[in-house]
């Protein structure tokens, strides 16, 4: 029987996912400020109200309160339950997910390990830039840059830093205690130390020009390297580890996101200069694939940002074979309302060259003028053939079809039949049958394979937070309770360094409630956990609407030293608020006795907080 999913899977898909990806392919986003917005799609309204906070990764409608993480955005949208919507998200994300049950103290393991290579990259980029800024041997870097046309604005915005020569320049800025051992564990797993058969480490990156990788939520995941001398290879990238797949990443998405509230196409390059000298330039939407060819997951990658994608190729042979094997993995992706063309540059030159030499204005034009995908496919398939004859129209079919057969069911699929159709004189009746045939004979070599290693699906449970059976309305109000709750939903760090006072055990409102349940709950993970996390934990229960009330309808500070110090000022708000109250309640208590039935120390107590008068002797 299989087991449940490990929750180290589930926050794994979470930290992996962008939640504004996940949602913007089934409802369309604005960009409005820090968030995204849409009309809710889960009530009918004429003005957008549904938020989406891509920092804290979470949803929230103003109008319905339905909210939530990314699981649970998709189990509402489209109606599946939490182990289908956790397989959905990771069929997107490339993962298999797991059956067995997860180890708790494993579980824990795996998020500190994967955080922690999160935070060496981190320190690795902090560390690179600084370089740039201070090392000895700057000068060589510096100048290259400055060669290459970068502003110092453009290398601080793409994070540009700079790795001096030497085998342990990295190695060696590691501060020596207790740690240094992790850490150089963790940046040997992260691809920044390569580790000798001697045991000792070196460094992957010297003498090089740093360009840090980020994902789609800013994190450093990997480094880029372009040589400062005769070193092959010209560039290095870090290599697969476990929050970097060159397969799946691409540089500049995120700098060109941030850079643009909506892309009305993106261009993909080849290299990171590529890139920043665009930038440079005024052109802020390109990407580059990371040392490999372009993959379905980098088209989808890019789809989810914009409907049209420019692929930028050199104008040579090799070129024209690198264009046709980015036309074949697009096809599948065609769906109606997409688009892709094909730009190659006159021979001998590149983007960054291009647009040194000729400027913004004579780039753009060039991209005007880029071949649209259905021109390079009939292109292709037609090349070394004349059609001047039956006999090479007959062979343009027979090398078009199998290609037309690979995009999706659409209007774009019977255009590209009815080009073919009246290029080739044939009739669009025959050339789709022929392509059902094609579909046909796929089908049933994959039916063959995959009889062979099918295997039927189990159910997963999954533990659920405990239900309630009273629905919790509260987080409308800004009450210090409630600020309480939005400050640790949104920084539940503050549980770790902070404990509710005593006197919160004595409140019987559904509010002190709730901050007693998300205390406990925070306090009990013995890690760190997100807004996302917790959002997500308490799905589909009674709480789960008061906590997004919580978490959207209340601006928390950005600065976690301001939100720490609220934190506090708030608990001991409600020390004194609580003092004040069982002091009325003892005075009013007090002044209903006669003064002579009143003890020495009730009588003193009175006397303390002045209170003039009591009931006199009858």
């Amino acid at each position: 029987m299989a087991g449940r999913i490990p929750q180290h899977f589930i926050d794994d898909i979470l930290d992996r996912i962008d939640i504004v990806e996940v949602i913007d392919r089934r409802v369309s986003l604005k960009k409005t400020g820090r968030n995204y917005s849409a009309c809710c799609p889960f009530h009918n309204e004429k003005t957008p109200s549904f938020s989406v906070n891509p920092d804290k990764q979470f949803y929230y409608c103003f109008g319905c309160g339905a909210g939530g993480n990314s699981i649970g955005f998709i189990m509402d949208y489209e109606n599946l339950d939490f182990p289908a919507a956790v397989e959905s998200l990771a069929s997107v994300a490339g993962l298999e997910v797991p059956r067995e049950a997860g180890n708790s103290a494993e579980q824990r393991q795996r998020k500190s390990e994967s955080q922690g290579l999160y935070d060496t990259l981190a320190w690795a980029a902090k560390h690179f830039q600084l370089q740039l800024r201070q090392h000895s041997n700057k000068s060589q870097a510096i100048e290259y840059l400055k060669q290459r046309g970068l502003s110092g604005e453009v290398a601080r915005d793409f994070g540009i830093g700079y790795a001096p020569p030497g085998w342990d320049h990295l190695l060696n800025a590691i501060p020596i205690g207790e740690q240094r051992p992790r850490q150089i564990q963790q940046l040997e797993a992260c691809g920044m130390l390569v580790k000798k058969d001697s045991g000792d480490f070196y460094d992957r990156f010297r003498e090089r020009i740093i360009f840090p990788i980020r994902d789609n939520r800013g994190r450093v995941i990997a480094f880029g390297g372009r040589v400062l001398n005769d070193d092959k290879p010209k560039y290095l990238n870090s290599p697969e580890t476990p929050v970097f797949s060159k397969q799946r990443e691409l540089y500049g998405l995120f700098e060109a996101r941030k850079a643009n509230r909506q892309l009305d196409y993106i261009l993909m390059v080849e290299g990171y200069m590529d890139v920043v000298s665009l930038v440079q330039f005024g052109i802020t939407n390109a990407v580059a694939t990371l040392g490999t060819a372009s993959s379905i997951f980098h088209l989808e990658k890019i789809f989810r940002h914009s409907s049209k994608l420019v692929v930028c190729f050199d104008g040579d042979a090799a070129g024209k074979k690198a264009a046709a094997r980015v036309l074949e993995t697009a096809l599948p992706a065609m769906t109606d309302g997409r688009e892709i063309c094909f730009l190659f540059l006159p021979d001998g030159e590149d983007p960054d060259t291009f647009v040194r030499q000729h400027g913004k204005v004579a780039f753009d034009a060039q991209v005007d003028k880029a071949m649209p995908l259905e021109s390079l496919l009939i292109e292709t398939a037609s090349e070394g053939i004349s059609l001047d004859s039956d006999a090479g129209k007959a062979k343009l079919s027979q090398r078009a079809l199998p290609l037309i057969q690979q995009l999706p069911h659409g209007v774009f699929k019977q255009l590209m039949l009815r080009k073919l159709a009246v290029i080739t004189g044939a009739d669009i009746h025959l050339l789709e049958s022929q392509v059902a045939k094609i579909s046909a004979s796929k089908t049933q070599h994959q039916t063959e394979v995959s009889s062979t290693k099918s295997q039927p699906k189990a159910k997963v449970s999954t533990a659920q937070p405990p239900q309630e059976e009273t629905q919790v309305t509260i987080g409308m109000e800004k009450t210090p309770m409630v600020w309480a709750i939005a400050l640790l939903l949104h920084y539940p760090q503050l549980a770790e360094q902070h404990s509710l006072p005593s006197c919160i055990d004595q409140f019987d409102s559904e509010e002190a409630r709730l901050l007693r349940l998300l205390m406990s709950h925070i306090n009990a993970q013995n890690q760190t956990v997100t807004t996302s996390q917790l959002l997500g934990y308490w799905h589909g229960t009674a709480e789960s609407e008061a906590l997004n009330h919580c978490a959207s309808r209340h601006n928390t500070p950005e600065s976690i030293s301001v939100a720490e110090q609220e934190f506090v000022d708030i608990l001991t708000s409600i020390e004194r608020q609580f003092a004040r109250h069982q002091r009325s309640q003892l005075v009013a208590e007090l002044k209903q006795k006669p003064l002579s039935e009143l003890s020495e120390e009730e009588k003193n107590t009175l006397k303390s907080i002045n209170i003039p008068s009591v009931n006199k002797d009858k």
